[in-house]
């Protein structure tokens, strides 16, 4: 008995196909209810009956043609040895259209199961099936499924455990296609016998004779098959003069002749048809006048979702790193490994940490994501936008990598091998990192929060997606007109029924991009923040250009109050003993003590007091201010940043916020990252000011405003500029890319910046 198994799962877009995987292997791999999600084969493992079954999970396709990426894919898995079953999941809602492609599978002489999945679906719709009549007709087994649900695929278990034992009698039966084509394909198939050709030798020549007078590519590659060539032309032109059209034609035409025979034996319509919710939906929301404000919405909610589910575990999660770090701060002495100290407190804790800081954003982002796809609008979304992409010179099967690319560009970019058009793709590829990927998303939540009005915040985070959107199109527009220039191509998109995600699906989705999230924070960005904390704390300088101490000590002398000053504020009976205490020793006002005088508001007298131990604690803070500032400007950091402040300084960048800029290659977090780390060098031991204070302190909104544009267009992360260069095999476009958007993004910075200078817009910090 053979212990182990490889099962190839087959099957059009949109048909659950990936569901079952996930069923049967338990993988967590995303379920997306559009087209194109799965680009590449992936394989899973699972224990049946005592075999080790190995599961592939091929593309999405909807022939064996091979007239794209997916197609090809295909063809590569299945005329391959090593495949001993091939389990065709059909969607039976659509069973004619469905079946075109079993057709196909059968002519490979592979043993094979079918799958009718969505069964449930289609027994709403009225369709009744006889199963029997089907076997009959393939040859093959059939089964119903419902990949979606918990049980969903036992039958299909049982089956396979079943003919597990002896794929072999299961193989499809033949199929006709009239004596004319057969003559013809028995003809070319004699010539290829005659080759003696051993590589393909476990997969009939009646199928590579059909593919050569269909005149696929993928076979006329394959040099084998070259002598043979001769004989396929003749027989072409043979059906040619016969039936005075092109043969790959001719036999689309045969196939669905012989679908149509079969599906009108073995399958009825009981009753009429009802009208399905979906199409009812879509008179709504696929309407050309209200489909594309409707889209629009729905994204602005998504964001307003995010930004109003996320806020209060961030503000959790923010307390607890800035507790952390004056934690270890406090229980290790700062005579014991220093440098070392600061690295866990400053560098792993606070940039680290400071990335973490957003991950609620992140997960409850792609729930929503999840939600739109799972539930079947995102092809609609692709739809609705069709005719709009088309006027910026690209097509609706565009939209889904680009809207990918609101979560990650690396796997948006490897998602474009779904369009069939290369001049298409790599349009696409090129303007694909000026859509907001998630890495941008700590810099947004960060940002917003912190200069604008929580009214005005799920509206900034919509702008700024809508921007970027706008930039990508644009640029898209200029490419096709001048680089990528040439005639557009038709589309032809499936609207997939509505359906209700499962709980299942969503949290495994939100899972499995939190823990990359949390998995990059703890590998690159950890990496970085340790390169760059050292960056920002080495080389340590040692003479300084005025002796602080003394100058403090100074300070701390001219400032403190006299003792009449002091019994204004034990008058006040506002203080507590143990600051009172402390005025006494000090003859300085303590950290916190300043806020009993808030409510109700001090007298003249104690007003007067108060600002003279204000006057003192700023010329100190001044002169600890100028201290940390000589120590960060003597960094590598500071010496990096401080060469290109000039360059930088028209966008409204000071020399750290290039720096982290600069940072921001490594992976575009690493800006909060590196920000969180050049601010909390000047904090003292005593308290952690968290960074959006200090963002607050230190820039206007017009500038805050600036960041979000530079860092959205500029230079994507060293891992999107890898995969743009393996997937257009160039060293060329990389570097064009990088070139390109830091001077688009450095141009918008600066009319952005220089525009609200001179209309004092945003100019005034925030008090």
């Amino acid at each position: 008995m053979k212990k182990r198994f490889t099962i190839a799962l087959a099957g059009n877009p949109n048909c659950g196909k990936t569901c079952i995987f996930n069923a049967l292997t338990g993988a967590r791999q995303h379920v997306g209810n559009y087209p194109g999600v799965t680009v590449e084969s992936k394989s899973g493992r699972f224990e049946l009956a005592g075999r080790e079954i190995e599961l592939i999970d091929l593309p999405g396709v909807y022939s064996l043609s091979s007239s794209s990426p997916e197609e090809e894919v295909v063809f590569r898995e299945l005329t391959r040895p090593g495949i001993d079953l091939i389990v065709n999941v059909v969607d039976a809602t659509i069973p004619q259209r469905s079946l075109y492609l079993t057709t196909q599978l059968a002519e490979l002489a592979i043993p094979m199961l079918i799958a009718l999945n969505m069964s449930d679906d289609a027994a709403r719709k009225g369709l009744k099936y006889d199963l029997p009549k089907l076997e009959q007709y393939f040859g093959s087994p059939v089964v119903p499924t419902v990949g979606c649900k918990t049980g969903g695929v036992r039958p299909l278990l049982e089956k396979l455990a079943e003919i597990a034992g002896h794929p072999e009698r299961h193989r499809a039966r033949q199929l006709s296609y009239g004596p004319d084509i057969d003559d013809a394909v028995n003809t070319v198939a004699a010539a290829i016998d005659a080759l003696g050709l051993k590589r393909f030798r476990h997969i009939p020549a009646r199928f590579f004779a059909v593919k050569l007078l269909e005149r696929d590519s993928s076979v006329r590659r394959i040099a084998d098959f070259a002598p043979a060539h001769p004989e396929a032309e003749a027989q072409i032109r043979h059906l040619q003069d016969k039936h005075a059209i092109e043969t790959d034609t001719f036999m689309a035409d045969r196939r669905y002749a012989m679908l149509a025979g079969a599906c009108r034996g073995a399958i009825i319509a009981t009753g009429e048809r009802r009208r399905e919710i979906s199409d009812k939906i879509d008179v709504v929301m696929t309407n050309k006048y209200i489909g594309l404000p409707l889209f629009f919405l729905i994204i602005y909610l998504t964001f307003w979702f995010t930004f109003t589910a996320a806020d209060p575990l961030m503000g959790y999660i923010e307390t607890g790193f800035a507790w952390l770090t004056d934690a270890v701060k406090a229980g290790w002495p700062d005579t014991v490994f220093p440098f070392l100290r600061n690295l866990v407190a400053d560098g792993v804790i606070g940039g680290v940490g400071g990335v973490l800081v957003f991950l609620p954003n992140i997960l409850f982002l792609f729930f929503a994501i999840a939600l739109l796809e799972d539930s079947g609008y995102m092809a609609r979304a692709a739809f609705v936008m069709d005719g709009v992409m088309r006027r910026f010179g690209l097509q609706g099967r565009s939209f889904v990598p680009l809207v990918l690319g609101f979560g990650c560009s690396v796997p948006a970019i490897m998602a474009t091998r779904t369009i069939e058009s290369e001049r298409d793709r790599r349009v696409t590829i090129m303007v694909l990192p000026l859509m907001s990927c998630s890495a941008r998303l700590p810099i947004y939540a960060l940002i917003i929060p912190a200069f604008f009005a929580e009214r005005y915040q799920a509206v900034m985070m919509w702008l700024i997606y809508l921007i970027g959107v706008a930039v990508a199109l644009t640029a898209a527009r200029i490419l096709k007109s001048t680089l990528f220039r040439g005639d557009g191509e038709i589309y032809l998109m499936e609207l997939p029924p509505y359906r209700m995600p499962t709980f299942r699906s969503l949290m495994l989705h939100m899972w499995d991009r939190g823990r990359m999230y949390v998995r990059k924070a703890g590998t690159i960005i950890l990496t970085a923040s340790v390169i760059l904390y050292v960056c920002n704390t080495w080389p340590e300088k040692r003479e300084f250009s005025k002796d602080y101490a003394a100058a403090a000590a100074e300070a701390r002398r001219a400032g403190a109050l006299t003792d009449a000053q002091i019994a204004v504020l034990e008058a006040s009976g506002r203080l507590t003993p143990e600051q009172l205490e402390a005025v006494r020793s000090d003859r300085m006002l303590p950290p916190g003590s300043r806020e009993a005088f808030v409510d109700p508001g001090p007298t003249a007298a104690q007003a007067a007091v108060l600002n003279a131990a204000q006057a003192a604690d700023d010329a100190i803070a001044r002169l600890e201010n100028e201290k940390q500032a000589e120590l960060m400007e003597y960094t590598i950091s500071g010496r990096i940043g401080h060469a290109l402040e000039p360059l930088f300084r028209p966008i409204g960048f000071d020399w750290k916020l290039t720096t982290a800029s600069i940072g921001a290659l490594a992976a575009k977090e690493v800006f909060v990252s590196q920000l969180g780390i050049l601010y909390a060098e000047g904090q003292t031991d005593e308290e952690s000011v968290p960074l959006r204070e200090q963002l607050i302190r230190n820039y206007t909104p017009l500038q805050a405003f600036c960041i979000m544009v530079f860092c959205l267009l500029s230079i994507p992360c060293l891992a999107t500029l890898a995969i743009i260069r393996r997937e257009l095999n160039s060293r060329v476009y990389p570097v064009i890319e990088a070139a390109g958007l830091f001077t688009l993004a450095y141009v918008a910075a600066l009319v952005v910046y220089q525009t609200g200078t001179l209309l004092q817009i945003g100019v005034r910090m925030i008090q």
